[in-house]
């Protein structure tokens, strides 16, 4: 978030762009009003349950999960029920209804093997049985790309879809296919893994793709990059940026987790950080993934740090977090350790709506001034 936060304050004026679309804040639920002290002589109060708390809060502020990896589990079923459960997915309807989830990224990340024009193959396809399964599931889902759309769905009583992450490689070098694929609804984009972000950070064709990606509106995803990748796009991106499955290396030495200087560069640049629940990222029990949530918070600041369900995937979950259902013991521990309300629900939901929100206002402030880039990584790179 470089010089054109000098100009304007992205995500004070994005979110009054959309302020309409948000529903008002509902009458909190008495379970999370702290009750008064009682007068001398008078019966003490009885506090409702962790538990209690953490469910109420969700009905109020649902989970904003940043990583599923429905699209490629669904391409390894031979059938599935998402309707039911009986297929053996972590995050069917029936579960995300269950642990609070209102909107939730479906990566189309291609695993390690297909390169080349294989990998943006496989990569639309994902996109295509993604655009399928919500079509036949539209009284739980709805396709969103922005905060707008994701608090729509929210709104109509639908779980939000949001495409992405995909795999850098997937654009195949090309700035037209990243055009393309944010065409067909594509909202993040993980640059490791590529010859422009690599280990000595970005190259100059690689600063061009995140200029065009804040043009389009697409989130930078640095989970898994240098840290001198992530400090470059940090210092040249506009729009927030995200690690959509990163944890602190503090506390557990993962190559995805973030050191604690990184941490507060992405604070001071109101980046988000979504902490996955994955036994090896962050831990084995909800403790340690709490403490992994306490350190963010503690670290980047209470507006950039959210969940990443990790469900669907091949990760070992922590114990009481293999699917969405967990989301109210995690939340249950938050409460006890005595997170607030107001932190607990940019937490779950309002640190998502913020980085959408600022992607979209930067996109279209940036349209204003600047034609979609005709750069090449032969003229850029050499």
């Amino acid at each position: 978030m470089a010089d054109l936060q000098e100009e304007f304050s992205a995500t004070a004026e994005a979110g009054a762009l959309d302020q309409a679309l948000v529903p008002p804040d509902p009458v909190p639920d008495p379970a999370l009003v702290t009750a008064p002290a009682p007068a001398p002589g008078a019966e003490t109060v009885r506090c409702a349950s962790p538990a209690d708390r953490a469910r109420a809060l969700l009905a109020a502020h649902p989970v904003a999960d940043g990583y599923s990896g429905m699209p490629w589990a669904l391409r390894e079923l031979p059938w599935h029920d998402f309707e039911t459960g009986d297929s053996g997915l972590d995050g069917d309807v029936p579960r995300l209804r269950a642990g609070r989830v209102g909107a939730q990224f479906w990566s189309v990340h291609v695993p390690d093997g297909p390169s080349g024009d294989r990998t943006v193959r496989t990569t639309l396809e994902q996109i295509d049985l993604i655009k399928h399964v919500v079509a036949a599931h539209s009284d739980a889902l709805r396709l969103a790309r922005n905060a707008s759309e994701t608090a729509d769905a929210r709104n109509c009583g639908r779980i939000a879809t949001l495409i992405g992450p995909a795999r850098g490689v997937a654009l195949g070098d090309s700035l037209g296919t990243l055009r393309v694929l944010h065409s067909l609804g594509l909202c993040v984009v993980t640059l490791c893994g590529t010859s422009w972000a690599g280990e000595g950070g970005l190259t100059p064709f690689g600063e061009e793709v995140v200029r065009e990606m804040n043009r389009l509106g697409v989130l930078a995803d640095l989970s898994g990059t240098s840290e001198v990748t992530a400090r470059r796009v940090l210092a040249v991106s506009k729009a927030p940026v995200v690690f959509m499955r990163s944890g602190a290396r503090a506390l557990y030495d993962h190559p995805a987790n973030l050191s604690d200087g990184l941490l507060a560069d992405v604070g001071a640049a109101k980046g988000l950080v979504l902490v996955p629940l994955a036994a090896g990222r962050t831990g084995p029990t909800v403790r340690t993934v709490a403490d992994h949530l306490d350190h963010v918070r503690r670290v980047a600041g209470p507006e950039c740090v959210g969940i990443s369900g990790t469900h669907d995937t091949r990760e070992a979950h922590p114990e009481g977090l293999s699917d969405p259902l967990g989301h109210v013991r995690l939340i249950a521990e938050l409460v006890e350790r005595g997170w607030p309300e107001a932190d607990l629900a940019l937490l779950t939901w309002g640190n998502v709506q913020r980085a959408l929100r600022g992607a979209d206002f930067t996109a279209r402030s940036t349209r204003e001034r600047r034609p979609a880039s005709t750069a090449t990584i032969d003229r850029l790179d050499g």
